[in-house]
């Protein structure tokens, strides 16, 4: 019995071998000894979730909803992150539903705040072991009274960095969505000739690009330069590390590219998004968290 088994194993293996010299495909040792190859492997799970159960909001005023509701003031209801109002349909809303948005979501941003705060902010956030942080700050870095006093690249990079590493101590498994800063040179170039916007920037608003808007001079057009290019500084900052970070989306520039219109600004401030520009917002980041 043991010798005609080895004999039939023997023959076995010398057809395999023949099958495939005759047929010019690559066989290994695993075809010729063996009558079944391993299983493959089973495909790893994607690290992105689209559809997260949780989301906290950290950054500045335009995630407070600064003037959008009512004069110098916050409205976070109509935040485009975790805001609860119908019109907006902020990311929670599309995300969570509306008790969703009200149960598990959280807006630690606070209006004023520039990137040093970050840190502090997401330790908050981790808190709170959201499924999802959103991130948008920068604006408040740049303008400044004045360009020299805009945060240096290094210091910017730097805080979002430790931003990211506050978040993973508390909250490893959180992922994160990053917007680009928004176009300031963009924004003076749709308001400078309106008469209202101009009376109202003189109030201080912005200054290092949103001061005498008028002034197309040599100087002031090198001021603005100035301004916009360390607004794309800070946005390849955020691309950077959030790249370091295999659950941090960053938003590849489309709140930078986005065209805010008259009726997408604060009839305030002319600065900040009104509750239309808060729903543009909104679109944007849901077609990006939801991407493949």
């Amino acid at each position: 019995m043991r010798a005609g088994r080895r004999f039939r194993t023997a023959v076995a293996g010398g057809l395999a071998a023949l099958l495939c010299a005759a047929t010019l495909s690559g066989c290994g040792p695993e075809t010729v000894g063996a009558a079944a190859r391993p299983s493959p492997k089973p495909s790893p799970t994607p690290v992105w979730d689209r559809s997260p159960a949780s989301i906290a909001a950290v950054g500045d005023s335009i995630t407070r909803g600064f003037d959008a509701c009512s004069v110098l003031a916050d409205c976070p209801e109509v935040s485009w992150s975790t805001g609860t109002e119908t019109a907006v349909n902020s990311l929670a809303l599309r995300l969570l539903g509306p008790a969703g948005a009200a149960a598990r979501s959280w807006n630690l941003a606070r209006t004023g705040a520039r990137m040093a705060e970050l840190p502090e902010q997401m330790a908050r956030a981790a808190a709170e072991k959201p499924e999802l942080v959103t991130v948008m700050a920068g604006a408040n870095d740049a303008c400044r009274d004045t360009p020299e006093l805009m945060t240096p690249v290094a210091d910017f990079k730097a805080s979002f960095a430790a931003s990211m590493a506050r978040l993973r101590a508390g909250a490893p498994k959180a992922q994160v969505y990053v917007t680009s800063v928004p176009d300031l040179k963009r924004l003076w170039s749709t308001g400078r000739d309106n008469p209202m916007s101009r009376q109202i920037w003189k109030l201080g608003i912005c200054g290092s690009m949103l001061a005498d808007p008028e002034d197309l001079g040599a100087d002031a057009e090198k001021r603005r330069a100035r301004v916009h290019e360390r607004v794309i500084a800070y946005n390849g900052a955020l691309r950077e590390v959030c790249a370091a970070d295999p659950r941090c989306r960053y938003d590849g520039g489309a709140v930078f590219g986005f065209a805010f219109d008259g009726e997408q600004l604060s009839p305030w401030d002319f600065f900040h998004p009104s509750k239309d520009g808060q729903a543009r917002l909104a679109e944007i980041a849901y077609r990006q968290v939801t991407r493949v």
